[in-house]
């Protein structure tokens, strides 16, 4: 028992050093490329499954509204160097909305330490879709997105764990996106062999929106995605083009 009490001692110990290694490097990345993020607004996508789904329909949504964007999306961890790099490299490029991919790992791994966040939603928290992680340490992880004190919020209404993540809140405003009590209600949806039509309520106003992607996940990815854009004051009309446009092949 002395010697598993000393070994994990020792773990902690070097988890605590890896972790302020960690902060340290993403404080001087962050001054190194010049703090790009005080000119863009950054969308935080988190979540199970769908990050990746949702960040390009954002990606569309904003186009069609005319905004200049980037996109870092991927459902595996990456660097804190690729991070502030390609927030650099958007910057140069004269984007004013940078949309990232958040795996619960970066979070782990402080990959997003002290950077802005405008916009953080979770698409849904699947346990059975967990290899790595265990529950409790994967919620723990995802709260430290949720604790950067983002301006606003989209969380899912509909996901099983809602409860557990109900507590995060936005600075400035919460979403909620679902099939009941929800801001962007989900009313009906259709599914075809090559893509998916759902039936939206935003703001009081019944819109259509429609996707390549076949299956009834993408209702749930479209509803997330059209949240985001309703918090970001974008319109009705460019939300249903933006979800349109996107065509993953």
């Amino acid at each position: 028992m002395e010697k598993r009490e000393k070994s994990n001692t020792r773990k902690n110990k070097n988890g605590g050093l890896k972790s302020k290694s960690q902060k340290i490097r993403a404080k001087v990345l962050k001054s190194y490329y010049g703090n790009p993020l005080k000119d863009m607004k950054l969308i935080a996508i988190t979540g199970t499954t769908g990050k990746t789904t949702v960040a390009h329909y954002v990606h569309e949504i904003l186009k069609a509204k005319g905004e200049q964007v980037a996109v870092l999306a991927s459902d595996q961890p990456f660097k804190v160097g690729m991070l502030h790099k390609f927030l650099s490299d958007a910057w140069k490029a004269g984007a004013n909305y940078v949309i990232v991919t958040v795996p619960a790992e970066g979070l782990r791994d402080n990959v997003f330490y002290g950077l802005p966040v405008t916009v953080a939603a979770m698409t849904n928290f699947i346990t059975a879709s967990l290899k790595d992680m265990e529950p409790e340490e994967y919620l723990e992880n995802e709260k430290t997105l949720f604790d950067m004190k983002p301006e606003i919020v989209v969380l899912n209404y509909d996901d099983l764990n809602y409860n557990t993540f109900s507590t995060f809140r936005g600075t400035d405003k919460t979403i909620s996106y679902g099939s009941t009590s929800s801001d962007v209600k989900i009313l009906n949806s259709k599914l075809y062999t090559k893509g998916t039509e759902a039936t939206l309520s935003i703001n009081s106003e019944i819109i259509t929106v429609a996707t390549f992607l076949p299956g009834e996940t993408a209702t749930s990815y479209m509803a997330c995605a059209a949240a985001i854009a309703y918090s970001l004051g974008v319109s009705n009309e460019k939300i249903i083009d933006g979800i349109a446009e996107y065509n993953p092949e």
